[in-house]
């Protein structure tokens, strides 16, 4: 793993950029609950777990850049833990929901983190995955930019991000809207 890391740098950046609402699309698919134990996986500064956890939820973010984490840390009502995605520090089905906003194409090895992220899912529990979608030129200029910026950017077609989770005991949905792409991943 590199020694310099674009995230610990952005991180003292990040939380100055107001938070997107959740989207209409990801509250839905994710289906929250009170008291729902949800992993926010790659989830950075935790601003999106905060806006989760105000539903009854129980939060837990987890990154592997300090200064995203420490974000995190600052915030009440979240549980942050410092882990790589393709290594989870958690026994298999402790989460009723597990979800992974805009970090797929960050990870090292997406095929490990879609295992590793399945795996800490209960069963019939839901893992969302929301992405840009590769197949919009927008996002093609985005992940060019990215490449520039010597990120280690991989972005994923929707199938693509579905073919990671082939011949796992799961249902498996797509949608798209605009430029981004969402997998909804159902345990059976």
């Amino acid at each position: 793993m590199p020694t310099f890391d674009h995230f610990d740098v952005a991180a003292r950046f990040y939380e100055n950029i107001p938070p997107a609402p959740l989207s209409a699309i990801l509250s839905d698919l994710l289906a929250v609950f009170p008291g729902a134990r949800i992993l926010d996986a790659g989830g950075g500064t935790g601003r999106l777990a905060q806006v989760l956890a105000q539903s009854g939820a129980r939060l837990t973010v987890t990154d592997f850049s300090h200064g995203m984490l420490r974000g995190a840390m600052r915030k009440g009502g979240l549980s942050p833990t410092r882990a790589a995605v393709e290594r989870l520090p958690f026994p298999g089905a402790s989460f009723d929901r597990v979800l992974m906003v805009d970090a797929l194409h960050h990870v090292y090895d997406q095929g490990q983190t879609a295992r590793e992220m399945f795996r800490v899912l209960r069963p019939g529990g839901r893992l969302v995955i929301e992405e840009p979608d590769i197949d919009t030129l927008t996002v093609k200029l985005l992940a060019l930019g990215e490449k520039i910026l010597f990120m280690r950017s991989h972005f994923l077609s929707g199938e693509r991000m579905a073919a990671l989770f082939a011949g796992l005991p799961a249902t498996l949905s797509l949608r798209r809207e605009d430029h981004t792409v969402w997998l909804l991943v159902e345990k059976d």
